[in-house]
């Protein structure tokens, strides 16, 4: 078959297509002897000039890179003033200062404060740039918190344990800066969110909705409690059952105030309930007969049959309606305050558990026991972690005691109301009160 003679533009149009198309030398052995030819010279003139455009693009970057470094040379040298100006302004300080030998003075309390309180609200600093804790509590249940006739006073059980974390944070004679701000059981939690008080200590049941919903930190639990009721002895009430179509005082912004209605509805019983506003208010109520119970923390109605001209007329039921764990607890927000609330309370009870009084606390700074040398801070610095003293679990058993020291104290059974420590007593005894390794 004869070969088609094509024109010179067409055999370079064609050449350049197939090129494109496979760069494989063997399909370019597929085609005819005179296009081949064609197709030979187009791809070596192609590679041709490519090798120059290589060429052309190395002597760019040569160039480019050489005029970067001279850049970069004139902006060197342009910065060496500057550098002698800035070492020139120490020089001029120390020409001006005495020389001296004295050590950099050591950091405070506050400086020494862990690195994880920055951006916090530092209560602490707060505290003691006042110079006063104030504590949110009672000043209406005798035991706990209640104002003393001959003082005027608001002491108690609880307010013992306000005076326990000040002196942790004031060290020596810190106990004293306590300030009780008396709150009801409805304004004690505005007391706290609106911030007019450091810590809330105040027969406050420790619950989910308290925890969360009210932003608050709960600490150890000071005294394990459960609601009871109280009734005259000549009533014929000898259980709960026994209240259908009674009436029962009751205090308002209180578990108890809930509890009340859930147990009624539990036994199926009608109960109308009589709401009042404090502690005082209600118990007036009930011991002028318009109630015919009273229902509260079982620990409150002890101390409130005390506080009536014949306690013999009242009797508490044996039944108990619900679990109310009482404790301190602060704001959330600021962790280590937190912190300082919880390990202070916990020092009470390790001491109770150590055999560390008020009156040997001296002595034990001395013993050989690992375990009170630690908290007591002879061989540990863990205060120092939360900001405060290395001793400030022995200032606090040195200045309010351990936690029996400070139960027997108020409620113990040289008080009025002689309540057995029960469920309360040392772990140890069959209780509940436990302090984790203070180490």
């Amino acid at each position: 078959m004869r070969t088609p003679i094509l024109s010179t533009q067409q055999k370079r149009y064609y050449a350049s297509s197939l090129y494109r198309q496979n760069e494989n030398e063997a399909a370019e052995y597929t085609l005819s002897p005179t296009t081949y030819q064609v197709v030979s010279g187009y791809k070596n003139q192609k590679n041709k000039l490519t090798e120059k455009k290589i060429k052309m693009k190395k002597s760019f970057y040569y160039l480019l890179m050489l005029m970067l470094a001279f850049t970069l040379a004139a902006c060197g040298s342009a910065d060496t003033p500057t550098e002698e100006v800035v070492e020139e302004e120490p020089t001029q300080v120390l020409e001006n200062e005495e020389p001296t030998d004295e050590p950099e003075p050591a950091a405070t309390e506050e400086e020494a404060a862990p690195a994880t309180q920055e951006g916090e609200d530092n209560m602490l600093a707060k505290v003691r740039e006042r110079g006063v804790l104030k504590c949110a509590g009672n000043e209406g249940l005798v035991g706990f918190g209640f104002r003393d006739p001959d003082s005027n006073d608001i002491v108690g059980f609880d307010v013992d344990f306000c005076k326990a974390i000040a002196a942790a944070v004031f060290g020596e004679g810190g106990a004293d800066k306590v300030e009780v701000i008396p709150t009801t059981g409805t304004t004690r939690f505005t007391v706290m969110q609106s911030g007019e008080a450091d810590v809330l200590i105040r027969n406050t049941t420790w619950t989910s909705s308290r925890d969360t919903d009210l932003g608050l930190d709960f600490g150890p639990t000071t005294f394990y409690d459960g609601q009871g009721m109280m009734v005259r002895a000549d009533s014929g009430i000898e259980m709960l059952t026994d209240l259908d179509g009674a009436s029962v005082c009751v205090q308002a912004g209180t578990t108890t105030e809930k509890n009340l209605a859930d147990v009624v509805n539990a036994l199926e019983i009608d109960v109308d309930s009589q709401v009042y506003e404090d502690n005082a208010s209600t118990v007036a109520a009930f011991s002028e007969g318009l109630c015919d119970g009273f229902t509260t923390d079982k620990s409150g109605l002890v101390a409130t049959q005390t506080t009536f001209d014949n306690p013999a007329d009242y009797v508490i039921l044996e039944e108990t309606m619900s679990k109310e764990p009482l404790g301190p607890a602060v704001n959330h927000g600021d962790n280590n305050w937190g912190d300082i609330m919880m390990w202070s309370t916990y020092c009470t009870m390790q001491a109770e558990e150590s055999g560390v009084t008020m009156d040997n606390v001296d002595e034990m700074l001395e013993t050989d026991n690992p375990v009170i040398k630690n908290f007591l801070g002879v061989d540990s610095t863990f205060g120092e972690a939360m900001g405060l003293s290395t001793d400030f679990c022995y200032q606090i058993i040195k200045q309010v005691g351990n936690y029996g020291e400070i139960y027997d104290r108020h409620l113990g059974p040289d008080t009025p109301i002689k309540l057995a420590r029960g469920i309360n007593a040392m772990y140890t005894e069959g209780g509940l009160i436990y302090s984790p390794p203070i180490r």
